[in-house]
């Protein structure tokens, strides 16, 4: 089992090359809310310095166009679409040529049924805790065992973010079995500054599990 990372929530170019370096398959900026907002210019500086890798926006309130700018302006390879985005705007997105990823906030067993619906029109479904007045990065672990109840209800590709860190996402990947997984701050010193060692540590942790599963 090949299991992928993200490493979300970039300010700084320098951190993103790290990611790089230490084998993230794919990036994040986020435009949403939260202390980890970019600029359009800094957004670019990642892109530049992420060799190749996607880099996916996040996305809380943008409208359709407003995601094509952004895509235009900084080189976006990708959207995760936090907000109440329709299965239509996913799918104008990808004809855009985005990777397109959703995004569905669990709480409790009720919410598994929000995952079919969201998963048309995505390249892939990304399930994180529901934390109220909070868009992600929060910290918060999702629980493992309603992650795995998602898990049996997402057919396609599936991302699981919330609380990940270094010394705990090998469980996290051997119980759920996604195919990605999101760590912001997790690896982090201060919002949107990354911690090298952690980072480093995180993504040889599934790149680990990845070499013996």
């Amino acid at each position: 089992m090949v299991v992928e990372a993200k490493v979300c929530g970039l300010t700084r170019p320098e951190d993103a090359a790290a990611a790089v370096a230490a084998g993230a398959d794919y990036l994040g900026v986020v435009f949403a809310s939260g202390p980890r907002v970019v600029t359009t210019g800094q957004a670019a500086a990642i892109v530049a310095a992420a060799a190749g890798r996607p880099v996916l926006g996040v996305f809380g309130a943008q409208p359709v166009d407003e995601i094509r700018r952004l895509r235009d302006a900084a080189g976006l390879g990708g959207a995760q679409l936090h907000g109440p985005y329709s299965t239509r705007d996913a799918e104008r997105l990808r004809l855009e040529g985005l990777l397109v990823w959703r995004v569905v906030r669990l709480e409790a067993e009720v919410d598994l049924d929000a995952l079919a619906p969201a998963a048309e029109g995505a390249d892939a479904l990304l399930i994180e805790p529901r934390v109220a007045g909070a868009d992600g990065g929060t910290g918060a672990a999702l629980p493992l065992a309603l992650a795995v109840r998602a898990r049996e209800r997402v057919r396609g590709r599936m991302v699981l973010a919330g609380g990940l860190r270094p010394e705990t996402v090998a469980g996290a990947v051997g119980l759920v079995r996604p195919d990605v997984v999101d760590v912001s701050s997790g690896v982090e010193i201060l919002p949107g500054i990354k911690d090298l060692q952690k980072m480093a540590r995180f993504l040889e942790a599934v790149r680990g599990f990845s070499a013996v599963a």
